[in-house]
């Protein structure tokens, strides 16, 4: 068995309404090196070429409200501008009518033109699973405004990132195994589209949430919040350490 070395860097925690949290973002590294970056929002392209000197090696987005996709359009910018070789982008098939929408049908993407979208991307539809490095991932559609909107991330073993939810006791009860850290949406109150601190002692068991990490909350008072409830949580610039075999 091949070992390897897992971490979780989080290249924003926040809900979009603080420029001191960054979007929400993180990406899964392999032997310290980045691997797959899972979302896409406002200011996550400049703070993953801070740490890692380069654009993307791949992405997974989660869902497509803008906070989570809008650097997008700045990637497949830079990336025909360095030559870049198409990037693999990892999309649940349910959102992708909403993800081309969104930043595929504008006219002339770049003032030189003759460039698509699309072009600087390797296009992966997903349904339940895919492979990538090596890996088999598996993702699960959430609890965030409309059905099949939303998707959780999982790697068996490893690690399952919420993404923007509501409380999933159903699924982390059933998916999850008893090693993976669980890197949860939460804020200190509760909306109908995300956690709230005062959802998880009511939806979730206490082996679940003594795994949890924190993220996508308002501010570092709410971060302190959470903690001095007992949660450990997540800040832009942490490496969250995972299980160090596959």
């Amino acid at each position: 068995m091949e070992d390897y070395n897992f971490s979780l860097f989080f290249l924003g925690t926040g809900s979009g309404g603080h420029l001191a949290m960054g979007s929400a973002s993180a990406c899964f590294e392999i032997n310290q090196a980045p691997a797959l970056l899972i979302d896409c929002g406002p200011g996550t392209l400049s703070a993953y070429q801070q740490r890692y000197d380069s654009l993307p090696e791949a992405l997974f987005i989660s869902h497509c409200h803008m906070d989570h996709i809008a650097d997008l359009e700045i990637l497949t910018v830079r990336a025909k501008l360095q030559g870049r070789p198409p990037i693999p982008i990892y999309v649940p098939v349910t959102i992708l009518p909403t993800l081309h929408q969104r930043l595929a049908t504008y006219p002339g993407s770049m003032a030189e033109g003759n460039h698509n979208f699309w072009s600087s991307f390797q296009l992966i539809p997903v349904t339940d699973e895919f492979y990538h490095q090596g890996h088999r991932f598996h993702c699960y559609a959430t609890r965030h405004h409309a059905p099949n909107s939303s998707f959780a991330l999982h790697l068996p073993g490893i690690f399952f990132y919420t993404g923007d939810t509501r409380p999933i006791p159903e699924i982390l009860s059933h998916c999850c195994g008893a090693e993976e850290v669980i890197l949860h949406d939460c804020g200190t109150h509760s909306n109908p589209s995300h956690t709230g601190l005062n959802d998880l002692d009511r939806e979730y068991a206490a082996e679940l949430t003594r795994r949890f990490v924190l993220y996508h909350y308002a501010d570092e008072t709410a971060a302190v919040t959470l903690e001095q409830a007992g949660y450990q949580v997540a800040r832009p610039g942490s490496s969250i350490p995972l299980k160090g075999h596959r």
